[in-house]
């Protein structure tokens, strides 16, 4: 009865527990199993009749914080034809050491943002046999979507210093890591696809980057090419913070350190500060008319982004360039030659709302598994654990 018990805990079929054994950092579980029939992997004929036996130590799932080994009297048939052959076993693959049930966890703990070593370390096993269960792991590509976004990230594989990501951003997965940015393999990885399955693609999200324009529109003519909304709203702050620090560096040290620190006052919306701050922010405004024309600007460009008709923002848009092509300030004249280049990609933004959000999220996510795993050189071990960790 008490045998049945424990194994009912170990959760294991068709095994006989004869005895355990509590060490300090593990814990040992004696089985075995009754003699069936078997069919010869040569002759095909059944037999029951034992040969020998052998002990074997498996490695199985932690039990009670403690490493935990399973010590198997492993049983050896002989055929009449005179072939000797092991039994097989549920919860053991043939030539392993380990449960089938431990390797399954091992997949599953590789889901979580850690490193190789520390699973390793959870699990009793080597580094080297966790690299090479995710080894097993594949993932193709599948069907491309209606939308499709493009990124880069800096990934420090073996295949060059940044990696391309590849992102459904309305269903919000990845598709595929690729192994550098160049212009030359993306054009062969996206040659590859079927011709059918690209021109359905209806939506090319990327940031202000020509080659990724280029592409789109040599392998996917019929999808609207959007520009990411982060990567064009920070032209904004960034000539705005371009403007703070040419004003700071002809101030006192007193008011120079004040600006620097109360930046966040011109940064943030002027309608979502307290009264308090508005008149905080409206005292910075006041040392400089370019410091002014810019923050009106930019709120005006805000304004635009929040607008929810698209003829409206179409009409605002076409103003708001205009206005600061011939403010006089260099920073947004500059802000405004780029708008009119990318001038129809940006107006795509507005009108299909489509962002390369989801995008930059799975980034933060792969550089916390880079970060955690002290870089991972293997690029195609590199692939496998960032589609296996997000799907």
């Amino acid at each position: 009865m008490q045998s049945n018990y424990i194994k009912k805990i170990l959760n294991l079929e068709d095994v006989i527990v004869k005895k355990v054994i509590h060490k300090d950092s593990s814990v040992e579980f004696h089985i075995e199993t009754k003699a069936t029939e078997h069919i010869c992997p040569c002759c095909g004929l059944s037999t029951k009749r034992t040969h020998d036996y052998r002990y074997q130590r498996i490695k199985d799932l932690p039990f009670q914080l403690k490493h935990c080994y399973l010590i198997l009297k492993k049983r050896r048939y002989i055929c009449s034809c005179g072939k000797r052959f092991y039994e097989e076993y549920s919860f053991l693959s043939r030539y392993q050491q380990r449960t089938r049930r431990l390797s399954f966890s091992v997949i599953n703990e590789l889901r979580d943002t850690v490193s190789l070593k520390h699973v390793a370390t959870k699990v009793n096993l080597s580094t080297t046999t966790i690299c090479r269960l995710l080894d097993t792991l594949n993932y193709t590509l599948p069907t491309l979507p209606k939308a499709l976004s493009i990124d880069e990230f800096k990934g420090n594989a073996n295949t060059g210093k940044y990696q391309c990501i590849l992102v459904d951003p309305v269903k919000k997965r990845i598709l595929d890591i690729l192994p550098d940015r160049t212009q030359s393999h993306l054009s062969s990885y996206f040659r590859e696809i079927p011709k059918k399955e690209r021109y359905q693609v209806q939506f090319f999200v990327s940031d202000m980057w020509q080659p990724y324009v280029d592409l789109a529109r040599a392998y996917f003519p019929n999808a609207e090419i959007i520009i990411d909304k982060y990567h064009f709203i920070r032209q904004i702050t960034w000539a705005l913070d371009r403007i703070r620090k040419h004003l700071q560096s002809t101030m006192p040290v007193s008011l120079r350190k004040y600006y620097k620190r109360s930046r966040s006052l011109i940064h943030a919306r002027y309608s979502s500060l307290k009264d308090e701050k508005k008149k905080e922010c409206d005292l910075m405004l006041t040392y400089s008319e370019d410091l002014r024309k810019a923050h009106y600007l930019k709120e005006w460009f805000y304004d635009i982004c929040k607008e929810t008709k698209y003829s409206i923002q179409r009409q605002e848009f076409k103003e708001w360039i205009s206005n600061a092509e011939s403010c006089g300030i260099k920073d947004f004249e500059e802000v405004a030659a780029t708008y009119r280049r990318w001038f129809k990609g940006i107006l795509n933004a507005f009108k299909y709302g489509i962002t390369n959000g989801p995008t930059e999220g799975f980034n933060n996510k792969i550089k916390v598994i880079k970060r955690s795993s002290y870089g991972i050189r293997n690029f195609n071990r590199f692939r496998t654990r960032i589609l296996h960790s997000t799907m």
